[in-house]
């Protein structure tokens, strides 16, 4: 029998289990679809969502009722198949969270000492109202959201000093690392990389913070200059994870900013970067690139230097340009490497009554994760209402935080509750799932019914409406399933997880994280 509903076509089998024949009477479609319905049984398994609503009605919220998963067809809803399936694991997630600028820690250190504890409790815890962020990239010296331009090796014209003789953490002693102690109180094993915007000017070959090259005899102090950054935050108790080589090496246009192309960046990591970790003994991981999606060569170039390529641990992206789909292509030719999402802004309107949840969470978590990112880092933790701090000549007027700091006035912005959708519930250790997306096929479901004991209905569906989603195994035995209905109308969908069911409404610019035990 074949039915077209919703521009799918649903081609329905009935399978004999028992004597192998397979009959099935149209004029008993009715009376077989009431005896499925009553022999659905509640499972045990119920489901915990939380929803943000376009209206802002819902913020993160909390849903009052449980959803229950049921034994054949769902007990409510209908729609769309997501079948979650543990047999296809994919990548390990390290983490989710945001850029912590120096600017960020600027505007936190301003807050008294009671109401920034309150922001980094809500930021970085997991119980109660927090979020629970589980990953951190710091800049290395200065970037474009920094009051003013600094270097940890900062000397007079004409000046050098190749034996890092006058490093100093300086400016991050006063803002950065006093705020990064604090949040290790609440979390101390949160994920932390480190990208650096510029190298010292008196390593450079235009002898300025903007734009530049390195010179080609700084590779090797420069080189130095990571490890000794390393060392001095770990004498601080702030354990470095992982570096980049350089923020948006092909982009020179920031205050600061260095230009460093893809046989460069080989080289650097090859000959002096990758050694002079290992000679002291780091493990510390490199990331390589750093940059916008449209330049997938850019990576592989380096990774196709053997010697380079024992050294790096994966590849970083942004995606202010570039399909999403770019990291994918990178996994694939080198499934060997990790990829990592670390940066992207998201901004809205000040004092809008809407939130584009849907369409963010769409492309910042599902599109990202489904790309095979271990991670993602929005840009960045907060600003004030006038987006300050930033340099001058090149710095980011528009970057707006997560958070609004006024004070001790924290609002919350769209960039906070994207990543809360994700960070809350996917914790660290976590493992991607397959699961049904659009332009897949998959099985709707299989449903014994009371008048015929030995027959087994089976369904076949053809995707194109399913709701964008990602779904992840935690280290502490959940299922999260984060769907975005990115539509204009109310969407319907069934979960299938090991056999039962559910269905699900999701209103229209929505988002749910739904968490459901594995046992």
């Amino acid at each position: 029998m074949r039915r077209i509903i919703n521009n799918q076509i649903r081609i329905v089998f009935c399978l004999a289990l028992a004597s192998g024949i397979l009959p099935l009477a149209a004029q008993q479609g009715q009376r077989q679809r009431q005896s499925a319905q009553q022999a659905v049984q509640l499972s045990s398994r119920q489901i915990e969502a939380w929803v943000t609503l376009p209206d802002r009605s819902a913020l993160f919220d909390r849903q009052p009722e449980k959803i229950p998963f049921t034994f054949g067809l769902p007990a409510r809803g209908g729609g769309i198949p997501i079948v979650i399936d543990e047999q296809q694991p994919k990548q390990t997630i390290d983490g989710f969270g945001f850029a912590l600028t120096g600017g960020s820690a600027e505007n936190m250190m301003k807050m008294s000492a009671p109401e920034r504890t309150r922001l980094l409790r809500n930021l970085f815890a997991t119980d109660g109202d927090a979020i629970g962020v589980s990953y951190i990239r710091l800049s290395i010296g200065a970037s474009d959201l920094n009051s003013f331009v600094f270097s940890y090796n900062d000397l007079p014209e004409g000046e050098t000093d190749f034996p890092l003789a006058k490093f100093d953490l300086g400016q991050d002693k006063r803002d950065v690392i006093p705020v990064m102690k604090e949040i290790l109180t609440i979390n101390p094993d949160i994920k932390i990389l480190g990208s650096p915007w510029s190298a010292p000017v008196w390593m450079k070959t235009n002898g300025k913070v903007k734009g530049g090259s390195l010179k080609k005899e700084c590779y090797d102090v420069y080189a130095r200059y990571f490890v000794k950054y390393i060392l001095e935050m770990k004498k601080e108790g702030i354990a470095i994870d992982a570096i980049t080589i350089q923020n948006e090496p092909i982009h020179g246009g920031n205050t600061p900013s260095l230009m460093m192309n893809a046989y460069e960046q080989t080289g650097f990591i090859r000959d002096h970067l990758g050694p002079a970790l290992k000679a002291a003994d780091l493990s510390t991981k490199i990331v390589l690139y750093d940059h916008n999606l449209d330049r997938p060569d850019y990576a592989l170039t380096v990774l196709r230097d053997p010697e380079a390529a024992k050294y790096v641990d994966g590849t970083g992206f942004h995606h202010y340009g570039g399909e999403m789909s770019a990291m994918t292509v990178v996994h694939n030719a080198r499934p060997d490497k990790h990829i990592y999402f670390t940066e992207q802004m998201i901004t809205e309107r000040p004092g809008i009554h809407t939130i584009a949840i849907a369409t963010a969470v769409k492309r910042m978590i599902i599109n990202v994760t489904q790309n095979w990112s271990r991670n993602v880092i929005l840009w960045n933790f907060a600003a004030d209402p006038n987006n300050d701090p930033h340099t001058d000549d090149g710095g980011c007027a528009s970057c707006q935080g997560a958070v609004t700091i006024d004070g001790d006035r924290v609002s919350r912005n769209l960039a906070y509750y994207v990543i809360a959708h994700a960070s809350k519930f996917v914790r660290p250790g976590s493992v991607r799932l397959t699961s049904t997306n659009k332009g897949e096929q998959s099985v709707l479901l299989t449903s014994n019914l009371q008048d015929m004991p030995d027959h087994v209905f089976v369904a076949t569906v053809n995707n194109n409406d399913a709701l964008p989603n990602v779904a992840f195994r935690t280290p502490d035995g959940k299922i999260v399933l984060i769907v975005a209905n990115d539509t204009f109308a109310t969407g319907s969908f069934r979960v299938q997880y090991q056999g039962e069911y559910t269905g699900i409404q999701l209103p229209p610019g929505a988002v749910g994280t739904y968490v459901w035990n594995v046992e």
